[in-house]
């Protein structure tokens, strides 16, 4: 880990780390808004990602998104990196407190971390809409029961009991984010005093204003390149998460 990083955790009581799709790529997730990006790459299907991402696209075109959802966002192979690793040992140790992260991956829980606000959901949980039973991602993959009349290959995830439609429980365009869950990331920041920010360009909306309910005395910011907050911050440094924190 960086010592300069190691030195302010050490004079801190209330560590919180908030983190974005950067954090995940080096564990061979494609981001969304990098030169090689989910949001840069041409639609197959005469739309735009932001488009097939939607609520409206779920409803309408319920098919044509599995297929998009299944081959840009599951990564079922995938594994923490170093970053996830440090951040659950630093909870370990009792120095972090909370996770705040816009990535929908479950990677940080995966690495061992327990305290996890996901902004945006998550691709591991879920649910029949019409009964509400809960779904695995491997089901998602490959449903086992989703030979119906109307889909008889099985390219939507339908519910063993019910027969209905089966969502995942990640925010999509046009959809609240959880007001749960954002009121615990708001209390996590508002309570720190040192906030870690790593592995986002802050820009997306209203996620990147949490960074304002931060009142605490050090602001850290780990990306790639430079942020509209970079001069706010204590230390920022542009490198990879992994490499800093691992």
């Amino acid at each position: 880990m960086d010592s300069r990083i190691k030195e302010l955790i050490k004079k801190s009581k209330r560590v919180v780390f908030f983190g974005g799709a950067g954090v995940s790529t080096e564990s061979g997730i494609p981001d969304f808004r990098s030169e090689d990006g989910l949001y840069r790459a041409k639609a197959k299907y005469g739309h735009s990602p932001e488009e097939m991402l939607s609520h409206t696209f779920f409803i309408n075109h319920t098919e044509n998104f599995y297929e998009y959802y299944r081959n840009n966002l599951l990564c079922p192979d995938v594994q923490p990196n170093k970053a996830h690793y440090a951040l659950a040992k630093l909870e370990e140790q009792g120095k972090l407190k909370a996770i705040v992260t816009q990535n929908i991956d479950g990677l940080h829980q995966r690495a061992g971390s327990k305290k996890v606000f996901e902004l945006h959901g998550s691709v591991l949980r879920n649910h029949c809409t019409r009964c509400h039973t809960f779904y695995c991602t491997d089901y998602i993959i490959k449903p086992e029961s989703s030979n119906t009349k109307d889909h008889p290959e099985g390219k939507i995830p339908r519910c063993i009991k019910c027969g209905g439609i089966i969502k995942p429980d990640v925010v999509l365009y046009e959809e609240p984010l959880d007001q749960e869950v954002m009121d615990g990331a708001v209390d996590a920041i508002s309570n720190s005093d040192l906030l870690i920010v790593g592995g986002t360009s802050l820009v997306v909306y209203p996620a990147a204003g949490l960074i304002n309910y931060f009142q605490g005395k050090n602001l850290v910011l780990i990306n790639k390149s430079e942020t509209q907050y970079d001069q706010r911050a204590n230390l920022v440094i542009h490198d990879a998460i992994g490499e800093v924190l691992g």
